[in-house]
């Protein structure tokens, strides 16, 4: 029988690392489960970047780090990155520019297999035909997926992926975005996912870890956690959000735009995301609309209530709301948090 430990593919418990006085790590953990696409989400210097090259090996820290149940990081114990079974895709690609293609992915593979793999991979990531261009003859999506097969070649436990779409214009990184699910699915590989973009992180990955500060503030599929984020700026960063005032009082929180059930008593913050607030008019009015962004397939109206807080609501393209429009406010949905004093 299979214990659970044997499904991990990565374990790291503990991990803290400092560079002079900036604490990168901060008893940072982490579960990476086989076959899984994971994506460590942060804002920019909370310690992502850093936790994969503890990982992969290239930093040292306190803590532990098991590879499919092998110590590769400890007291004692430090296994170097090229034997730690990790493939690794840079941010810039780090492709060899004098090397073709196929020699770039054939590069960190062993033995006689060596040409067949080589043309395995190339052919999974859609490159076959290209084998012996030299990298800059490549468009910058061409090369993410060289740098993929080469890091798939020597059939590594897991693949680490460093902000990999940074540097492609914004269509592009949404295509390149599909193609790398599909290929990673395909390969069935499991693999970690470093990026500051909230949009990314949650259309790519099977799970999603929240960093804050050097430390996991949350892990949970993408639909959970946008939909019941841990704390109220979770909830911020992870998507448009909107915070209300409440008190929790026998098991509601009453505000201007809605009745919420909590058992929390005292001062409570109530999370409403722009999607679940509805505007009509017609109603004894509670707010007037403020201003609006049009998108086309949707716009966005911002409205202040007696109160003078404002409050977002996401809907369609129809009907317009214009700035000084009464209209009356009300929010299907809302997370209730206690208020932190």
């Amino acid at each position: 029988m299979t214990s659970a430990t044997e499904s991990l593919t990565i374990r790291a418990r503990g991990l803290t690392k400092a560079y002079g006085d900036v604490l990168a790590l901060d008893q940072f953990s982490l579960d990476v489960w086989e076959g899984s696409l994971l994506t460590l989400l942060g804002p920019s210097g909370c310690g992502k970047t850093t936790a994969l090259r503890v990982i992969a090996g290239f930093e040292q820290a306190t803590g532990t780090v098991d590879i499919r149940g092998r110590r590769v990081l400890g007291p004692d114990v430090f296994v170097p990155p090229e034997k730690r079974r990790v493939g690794m895709v840079f941010q810039d690609y780090a492709l060899f520019p004098h090397m073709t293609i196929e020699r770039n992915v054939a590069y960190g593979v062993k033995g006689d297999d060596t040409p067949r793999r080589t043309g395995e991979v190339l052919e999974l990531v859609g490159l076959s035909r290209l084998g012996n261009r030299l990298p800059r003859e490549l468009s910058g999506g061409q090369q993410q997926r060289v740098a993929l097969a080469r890091a798939l070649a020597p059939r590594p436990d897991v693949i680490l992926l460093d902000e990999p779409f940074s540097n492609l214009d914004a269509n592009l990184r949404d295509r390149v975005r599909r193609e790398l699910k599909l290929i990673l699915a395909e390969a069935r590989t499991t693999a970690v996912l470093v990026t500051h973009d909230q949009e990314e992180a949650l259309a790519t990955s099977d799970l999603v870890a929240v960093m804050y500060q050097g430390r996991v503030v949350q892990v949970d599929t993408p639909a959970r956690l946008y939909t019941e984020p841990a704390d109220p700026w979770i909830a911020g960063f992870l998507g448009d959000a909107d915070a209300v005032s409440s008190t929790g009082h026998r098991g509601y929180a009453d505000t201007p735009i809605g009745r919420f059930k909590t058992d929390l008593k005292g001062p409570v913050t109530v999370v409403v995301r722009p999607e679940d607030v509805q505007l009509s008019m017609g109603e004894a009015p509670n707010a007037v609309v403020a201003g609006t962004e049009f998108f086309g397939h949707d716009q966005m109206v911002t409205v202040v209530l007696g109160s003078g807080q404002r409050v977002r609501s996401r809907i369609g393209p129809r009907p317009a709301y214009h700035p000084g429009d009464h209209v009356r406010v009300r929010a299907t949905h809302g997370r209730v948090f206690k208020t932190r004093t």
